[in-house]
């Protein structure tokens, strides 16, 4: 290959895969042409904020590099979690970026990472504490969407979609407690699953019974489907589990899906206003569903009508960021102040604080009831619930800063953008965002397609099916 930068640019890392196992790249030729990408693109991009190059090369031409399904594929890590042996992790937050600590072991799903055969190029920019869906720290400066400099590249997963959807890498790692891979997958064009609640670990410190689960965005159905084949199941002392696939989830892509009852939104269930381009992203999904020869007709969930939803919802994500301000002043061995922390995430930990142990209980007891409620809608009889995968379309990043005497605005202007991800983080259902439509003015506008919990299976043959009649992978941002 004369020029590996550019010849595997927009391969996706199941063929960068196959050039290592055939023999035409080498491990190091990838890991060089992800390098060169990275130099050259994101300085206008922001999106990779830790570059652990010289490790990621030692690591390509070691022969003992695993051969497993993704051996010498470059791959980029959430700055958030996602602990690494030997290398640094910020979470976004300033003072752990100062302090520089290193990492003394691998997180679960690293370790699968590794055994993958992936080789670890750096860390992506993500939110403090991964609590917006737009990444824009104060520790790092914001991500820009490829798409459009000026707008957010969604989050919390946001420089991870940056990066994949500008071609530096084919996939990177990704997490979702409120929709943070299927919001940037959204903004950027992209693939983002989130899988069941307990298909994968998450350990060893944090549990699997919250909101949070981790996969990746990809530019292929295909490149999801290997990964999680490669990472999924249970770790030691595992919270939640999920049933194991009836065959490697690889199978579904191009199996015949059958005909499927599918339900779908237009409007947003609790009143609020949603963005025509979404409006017409999702009846076009419709169309296409239809036309494939499912059985689509205007129907939802009632749960997701439920108005307290919100409140439910952010009773248990302040908890999260009040935890996660613990955490830091433990690894910091000193109390975090007001000062440590953006006033955002400050203002949920005090909100949190403020909460009794019977009214955090109170507001995990009404999320089980609602995860019972919403899930009967599949034991009904439906198959998938399409949805727009947000309410407008990537808005600018200026109206996500911080408003002096406001904190809470950013998460105000974040409940506007993103009415359908949460629900199916506090039901634990599978959902995907698919890059099917773009708007006049260029811009990616993702659809939401939710199966019943733990039935992954049927989103990758539908997901499959749909970008094999409808593809996606020659639409590339105009860097």
């Amino acid at each position: 290959m004369t020029n590996v930068a550019e010849e595997t640019r927009w391969m996706d890392a199941t063929a960068q895969a196959a050039l290592v196992a055939d023999g035409e790249a080498t491990p190091v030729e990838l890991v060089e042409a992800a390098v060169e990408r990275i130099e050259r693109d994101d300085p206008a991009l922001n999106a990779v904020v830790m570059r652990w190059f010289d490790h990621a090369r030692a690591t390509a031409a070691d022969p003992s590099l695993p051969r497993g399904p993704f051996r010498g594929v470059p791959f980029l890590l959430k700055d958030l979690a996602a602990s690494y042996a030997g290398q640094t992790l910020s979470n976004g937050n300033a003072a752990l970026k100062a302090a520089g600590i290193v990492d003394r072991a691998d997180t679960t799903l690293v370790v699968r990472h590794r055994a993958a055969g992936l080789v670890v190029v750096g860390r992506t920019n993500s939110p403090e504490m991964g609590s917006l869906p737009t990444t824009q720290p104060m520790a790092w400066g914001p991500t820009r969407n490829p798409w459009d400099l000026e707008r957010t590249p969604g989050g919390s997963s946001g420089g991870a979609a940056a990066a994949v959807a500008a071609g530096m890498v084919p996939f990177a790692h990704a997490s979702d407690g409120g929709g943070s891979i299927r919001i940037p997958a959204s903004c950027c064009g992209l693939v983002g699953l989130k899988p069941s609640q307990g298909r994968i670990s998450i350990g060893p410190v944090r549990t699997e019974a919250g909101l949070s689960v981790e996969h990746c965005v990809s530019r292929t159905v295909r490149d999801s489907a290997v990964l999680l084949d490669a990472v999924r199941g249970p770790g030691i002392g595992d919270a939640v589990t999920a049933p194991a696939p009836q065959r490697p989830y690889a199978e579904e892509v191009g199996a015949d899906p059958g005909q499927l009852r599918i339900g779908f939104l237009d409007t947003d269930p609790r009143g609020g206003s949603l963005h025509g381009d979404c409006v017409s992203a999702v009846r076009a999904a419709a169309a296409m569903l239809e036309g494939l020869g499912h059985d689509v007709s205007a129907d939802s969930p009632a749960a997701l009508s439920d108005e307290t939803l919100t409140e439910k919802f952010m009773a248990m994500w302040a908890t999260n960021m009040a935890m996660a301000v613990r955490a830091f002043g433990e690894t910091l061995g000193r109390e975090l102040t007001e000062a440590d922390v953006e006033p955002v995430n400050w203002a949920q930990a005090e909100f949190a604080a403020s909460l009794s142990a019977v009214d955090h209980a109170a507001a995990v007891a009404a999320g089980h009831a609602f995860r019972r409620r919403i899930q009967q809608w599949w034991s009904d009889g439906w198959d998938v619930l399409l949805t727009p995968t947000l309410g407008e379309p990537p808005p600018p990043l200026a109206e996500f800063e911080p408003v002096e005497g406001d904190p809470t605005a950013p998460m105000r202007r974040a409940t506007q953008f993103v009415p359908f991800t949460p629900a199916f983080n506090m039901s634990g259902q599978p959902a995907v965002s698919l890059p099917l439509h773009w708007n006049d003015d260029g811009l990616p506008i993702g659809v939401q397609l939710v199966a019943a919990y733990g039935r992954e299976d049927v989103l990758f043959r539908l997901a499959a099916q749909l970008e094999s009649a409808h593809p996606w992978s020659d639409r590339h941002p105009p860097l």
